[in-house]
């Protein structure tokens, strides 16, 4: 078996209005293309055991969104939407062959990947995600209040305390919310300040998942068999999207976990990621 070869490779993505801005994609492996999206406050650096894992049978891309990571920060006044994250990573997906994608993404990131699959159903062979947090459709479905009302207020006490200057309270507040009490306090003092940093954005995440207009039959889009992860330790935020989404997802399987929390694809990554290796080698025998 030929080893993989690791490349660090940057991809150009044009916005209309803007000059060129370039995403950091980490590359390994070769074979059918997946694509893995990390979620807020975290970077590409979350699916790294994944590619590893799985890259002696699929050419495995990992880029870093708006501001995480290695990637550069949003370069417009304007505020960010879902869609913006990607256009962003059109490139990355034009890259890969046919129809062979698999996108894989977590809360966040499996809302991005969600809404790039809808721009074109065609070349995805299969999405896999965690807990996608697109608050928007319960919003839109049952207007406030609602079970997306934690996370609103989670964001509005960390927006509040990026007011005041304190990016560790602001962080503490988020991180806490969906993780547990006590998660920030227990968290290795060297992960602490990246978080801090990339907590600053809180609220134009919670802008770009709250204002998303997607509608939610749009999803019946999405016919290719979906591997949907939920943790039955997650806030009501995430199940309450779920809800919402599972019954217009044509071709969805749901696996839950009931141990794990709302960030099992890294505080468990073994017990997610098996199911994800288990997921994908039943999607390449089906192609």
């Amino acid at each position: 078996m030929i080893s993989p070869v690791l490349s660090d490779i940057a991809i150009a993505a044009a916005d209309a209005d803007m000059s060129p801005v370039l995403p950091y994609v980490r590359e390994i492996g070769s074979g059918p293309e997946v694509v893995c999206i990390h979620c807020n406050a975290s970077s590409s650096a979350q699916w790294r055991a994944l590619a590893d894992l799985i890259s002696a049978k699929h050419r495995v891309l990992t880029p870093d969104l708006y501001g995480s990571g290695k990637s550069p920060d949003w370069h417009s006044d304007r505020e960010i939407t879902l869609l913006d994250e990607v256009k962003f990573l059109e490139p990355v997906l034009r890259s890969c062959r046919g129809d062979s994608l698999t996108l894989v993404g977590h809360s966040h990131g499996a809302v991005v990947a969600m809404l790039a699959a809808l721009q074109d159903p065609r070349r995805v062979r299969a999405l896999i995600l965690y807990e996608p947090t697109l608050f928007a459709l319960v919003d839109a479905l049952h207007p406030p209040p609602n079970g997306v009302d934690g996370i609103r207020d989670a964001v509005t006490a960390a927006a509040a305390a990026l007011d005041a200057g304190d990016r560790v309270a602001a962080a503490k507040r988020f991180v806490d919310f969906w993780s547990g009490d006590g998660t920030w306090d227990a968290t290795s003092a060297d992960r602490k300040p990246a978080i801090a940093r990339s907590v600053v954005n809180v609220r134009r995440w919670g802008h770009a998942l709250f204002t998303e207009r997607t509608p939610l039959e749009a999803f019946t889009r999405l016919g290719m068999p979906t591997l949907y992860m939920l943790g039955g330790r997650s806030p009501e935020s995430a199940q309450a999207v779920a809800k919402v989404l599972l019954p217009v997802l044509p071709n969805a399987r749901v696996i839950r976990f009931p141990e794990l929390g709302h960030m099992g694809p890294i505080t468990h990554p073994e017990v997610v990621n098996g199911a994800i290796v288990r997921f994908l080698g039943e999607t390449v025998r089906l192609a």
